[in-house]
């Protein structure tokens, strides 16, 4: 049976780059989806991982991240995904959760061999964090409407590739068990 962890990704987000007003609405899309799996992961004591980037400011930690993310332009995508007091967090440099990260050693700890992946960019951020597990043999679950988008066409196309050459799962949330 396989161990779950539910990875947040980048959600800890001032929307202040250039795609930031193409996404928003995307992510305001996804927010139910991602909301339903934290309170679902945490009842069910799912481990819960937030990845996020850390603004290219290296002195930051996870507060520092949310308080950035929640005086931004779209605090109300924040604010119902803030972690508990429970998630764990990586700072991520790169587009992968794995990349320069702990977070491989931290699954293994666990004795995590499955994720579900949630959060922003689909066709970036989750996308190669699904490659990156998928080579790694730690099995990818992506729930599609808890992931945001900022070019619909390259999302659809990402989760078929997750799906198709990763042997990942693309489901919905309420499809997701704990």
């Amino acid at each position: 049976m396989a161990t779950y962890a539910l990875v947040v990704i980048d959600m800890l987000n001032a929307y202040d780059h250039e795609d930031a007003e193409a996404l928003a609405p995307s992510v305001a899309e996804a927010l139910p989806g991602i909301v339903d799996l934290l309170e679902r992961a945490r009842a069910a004591g799912a481990p819960v991982i937030y990845a996020n980037d850390n603004f290219g400011i290296w002195r930051s930690h996870h507060g520092r991240i949310l308080d950035t993310a929640l005086s931004g332009r779209h605090p109300e995508l924040v604010d119902p995904v803030r972690p508990d007091d429970d998630s764990m967090f990586v700072v991520k440099a790169r587009h992968s959760i794995f990349y320069e990260t702990p977070l491989a050693y931290l699954l293994r700890t666990m004795d995590v061999d499955e994720l579900v992946l949630t959060g922003q960019v689909t066709e970036q951020c989750i996308l190669y964090s699904a490659l990156d597990a998928h080579i790694r043999h730690i099995g990818v679950t992506v729930p599609r409407d808890a992931v945001a988008h900022i070019h619909a066409d390259l999302a659809e196309a990402a989760l078929r590739m997750i799906e198709r050459n990763m042997g990942g799962r693309v489901v919905t949330a309420s499809d997701v068990e704990w």
